[in-house]
């Protein structure tokens, strides 16, 4: 059971004044705040053994190489991969999407070869493909939804053809919170011979995963969705589709040789992390990930359930608010309209009572018109969020809907 008290008192920003309130935050889903925990082994790191890794052969810069491949061993255990060197460090979710769409789609995309995408990802996991059907002069073709915001099965395995190379698609919504059915997606994936890219960063920090078990070709998340600093992410992918890939980008630390005549690269992991690793953001992935498995993945995901529901039910009896869809299974958030209100409006006003919600499209403009919809207003929780901050969201929304009455 959640010691709620003992957890808040871990995240110093929680105590912040926004105008003269208490700061309730509930944009979780655009960036976690940072335990203790995590912020106080950054600077000891930065104090004690900071030092560049991989190539020197002093005290420091092995102590940073030790501790940055020990980020990585947490990690391959963290998401059940096979071999650590299946965990490519990079700078987040965007830029391990785009390394996939460019070495993936350099070795195994063709000109007429179709790749998937659900119609509510984010911009990240729509624009690195859109960029690769250009360059190879293959095709992007869109899965669809129904009402419920839930990928239509039907329609998605009438558009899996011998054509398909890959498919992706984010494991949660990031707009809407959905919890897509993806070891199905991917089971009928197989069977064309396509692989897989699965999003994870609006799911990883939520509940546990484990990538043996979708058999998930890429998985990709951030360090700053799961209580680590910004700059750092992750690239899983099975070791002999890596293996086969070239680098995404050339420099140091990512050759085993160089010379004007030729370049012999890295094994893996290092083929794919050219230059001077976020080594510091690593270490505060692997302080992050150590938190969250002190207070457990399993009482984190029926916490933050919980608290769904009670949102859930508190913000469906206010008159005039629309949540968008109701997928059988969501995690962490909520998004939803005021009538004859815009959404930039109330998070405005929410903000000066101390509210942070996510107001706009929320990178996934192709969601929005899905709906008929130019934005909403969602909140996304955390496991340091409570009811009563739910009740101070409530009423906050009950004046903003008078302000406009």
């Amino acid at each position: 059971m959640i010691d709620i008290n003992k957890i808040r008192n871990d995240f110093p920003i929680l105590n912040t004044k926004v105008y003269g309130r208490q700061l309730v935050y509930l944009d979780n889903g655009a960036t976690s705040q940072k335990p203790l925990q995590v912020i106080s082994s950054v600077a000891e790191f930065y104090s004690t053994i900071n030092s560049n890794i991989h190539r020197g052969v002093h005290y420091l810069s092995s102590k940073a190489t030790e501790e940055y491949e020990k980020s990585r061993e947490k990690v391959k255990t963290f998401i059940n991969a096979k071999s650590s060197a299946e965990v490519i460090f990079t700078k987040g979710t965007t830029d391990s999407i785009n390394l996939v769409a460019f070495s993936f789609g350099e070795k195994f995309i063709s000109e007429g070869d179709e790749i998937l995408v659900c119609e509510t990802e984010h911009h990240s996991n729509i624009v690195p493909w859109q960029m690769l059907c250009e360059r190879k002069r293959a095709k992007l073709i869109k899965i669809p939804v129904d009402n419920n915001t839930e990928i239509i099965m039907e329609e998605y395995e009438k558009l899996l053809s011998s054509k398909t190379k890959l498919v992706a698609v984010a494991q949660v919504s990031n707009a809407f919170g959905t919890i897509h059915s993806t070891e199905k997606i991917i089971e009928k994936a197989h069977k064309f011979g396509a692989k897989v890219l699965i999003d994870g960063a609006q799911s990883i920090q939520h509940f546990s995963t484990d990538v043996q078990k979708l058999d998930c070709d890429f998985y990709v998340f951030s360090g700053h969705k799961i209580y680590a600093e910004t700059g750092i992410g992750v690239l899983f992918g099975k070791g002999e589709l890596l293996s086969q890939m070239p680098p995404y980008q050339g420099g140091g630390d990512m050759i085993n040789s160089v010379s004007f005549e030729k370049t012999e690269y890295a094994e893996l992991p290092l083929k794919f992390e050219a230059g001077t690793s976020n080594y510091v953001g690593a270490y505060s992935l692997l302080k992050a990930i150590e938190y969250l498995e002190n207070i457990g993945l399993k009482e984190i995901a029926e916490y933050e359930t919980e608290l769904k529901n009670y949102a859930f039910e508190k913000l469906s009896t206010i008159p005039g608010l629309e949540i968008i869809g109701n997928p059988k299974n969501n995690s962490g958030v909520i998004s939803f309209t005021l009538k004859d209100i815009h959404f930039y409006d109330a998070g405005m006003i929410l903000d000066k009572m101390g509210i942070a919600v996510r107001t706009g499209t929320h990178c996934a403009e192709p969601a929005m018109k899905r709906f008929n919809i130019l934005g909403t207003i969602r909140v996304s929780f955390s496991f340091y969020n409570t009811k009563e901050e739910i009740d101070i969201l409530y009423n906050g929304l009950l004046k903003v809907k008078q302000m406009f009455e």
